[in-house]
């Protein structure tokens, strides 16, 4: 089968579409014919051969092969699979339950319990980018309890996969958000309901002396001490590592 492999020496330069042996199922996996997959930081640091994610990879059961979130249709699947059948169009998040990659491929196989059933009105593309983004936007924002009208919240990292997501569940609750990214996300993020944009360029919100209920953190860059500094007394900081 055709994938994009990778040989970890540490340059984009040596990504290519090569041959490869098809993967078969065992008996609590599917084998998934691959439509889409999305590529997250974890991936480029896998190609670049970076310090905790090269061990990472070096773990994974797909050595050559990057990407994790995928959609697509059951082609196979094992003796113990009782959820899906052949045909089934399904998404998911191959490193679930561990350390997984391989979707950059024309197949892929997947513990059955880290697939979920694509929705009809879903494309592909659309369930490929949600799995491991919607996990981390989600618990994020709704791990200790729905958000309250009119609160006041605050993502840091705010036009990435995360940031994208978090902010059409926050609308949801009718809360007020800022997003913080690189000036040229920020027309984007205004077309996509963030009421108020920051450029961390060109300012520090930790220093601006305004108070927010929550803060997402997507980006993890940052100290605890500084995110004290806005937000209220009695607020929670949350923190979520973008992948």
């Amino acid at each position: 089968m055709k994938a994009l492999l990778y040989d970890r020496e540490g340059s984009r330069q040596s990504l290519e579409i090569g041959e490869t042996e098809k993967p078969a199922p065992k008996k609590n996996e599917v084998l998934v014919g691959v439509h889409a997959v999305s590529i997250k930081d974890w991936d480029w640091g896998l190609v670049q051969n970076k310090g905790l994610i090269r061990m990472i990879g070096r773990l994974s059961r797909s050595e050559k092969i990057i990407g994790s979130d995928i959609a697509g249709r059951v082609v196979r699947v094992g003796d113990e699979v009782k959820r899906f059948r052949p045909g089934d169009a399904v998404f998911g998040d191959l490193s679930r339950l561990g350390v997984g990659f391989g979707g950059f491929a024309e197949y892929v196989c997947a513990s059955e319990s880290t697939l979920a059933r694509k929705p009809e009105c879903m494309t592909f593309e659309q369930a490929a980018a949600i799995p491991e983004a919607g996990t981390l936007a989600y618990q994020g924002l709704l791990a200790r309890g729905p958000l309250k009208p009119r609160q006041k919240v605050l993502i840091n990292g705010a036009g990435g996969g995360v940031g994208t997501l978090a902010i059409q569940i926050a609308k949801v609750h009718d809360v007020e958000v800022t997003g913080v990214d690189l000036a040229e996300k920020l027309d984007l993020m205004r077309s996509i309901g963030y009421d108020h944009v920051i450029d961390y360029q060109k300012e520090d919100f930790t220093k601006r002396g305004e108070r927010y209920d929550l803060i997402l953190d997507t980006k993890t860059n940052r100290s605890p001490f500084d995110y004290a500094r806005a937000a209220f007394s009695n607020s929670t900081n949350t923190r979520g590592k973008e992948s």
